[in-house]
């Protein structure tokens, strides 16, 4: 018997077919969730409130860039932490414990996402949008064109 098929995932690039969901509603920390959160489309076009009030996070991963929106409006820049190694980029935040009308809150996330293979870590950028969403780009690298070599035929004697 093979192990070949247990480990064939382990190989394979993440994005590859992409049959998981680019948006995710579960970023509350801590907070009330709306009544209506169960009753909003997974799937489909984006329909955007403003400011952003569910707790969206969203991945966008086309031809031209690749692009993670993450709600972090409970965070003041200086909690937030961003950085990439290797083919990830993780973004962790955090504060101390803090009074809110129901007490104390102490909120902390981390989240990381795999990079795709045409996207170098170097060029991941951030921008922190007034409604509280951070925004992270990167660009994708243009794909050579494949060379044309000549192959030389060897004669035997």
């Amino acid at each position: 018997m093979s192990l070949t098929p247990y480990l064939r995932g382990f190989w394979e690039d993440p994005w590859e077919g992409q049959n998981h969901p680019s948006r995710i509603y579960d970023q509350h920390f801590g907070t009330v969730v709306p009544d209506d959160i169960f009753l909003r489309p997974a799937f489909g076009p984006l329909q955007r409130r403003a400011p952003l009030q569910t707790g969206l996070s969203e991945v966008v991963n086309n031809d031209k860039e690749f692009r993670v929106s993450v709600d972090v409006q409970h965070f003041k820049p200086e909690e937030l932490e961003i950085k990439t190694k290797d083919n990830r980029v993780f973004i962790h935040a955090r504060h101390e414990d803090r009074p809110d009308e129901h007490g104390f809150i102490m909120r902390e996330f981390t989240r990381q996402y795999v990079l795709p293979k045409d996207v170098d870590p170097a060029t991941v950028t951030s921008t922190l949008c007034k409604d509280g969403v951070l925004v992270l780009k990167a660009p994708k690298k243009a794909l050579e064109a494949p060379k044309e070599n000549k192959i030389l035929i060897k004669r035997e004697k």
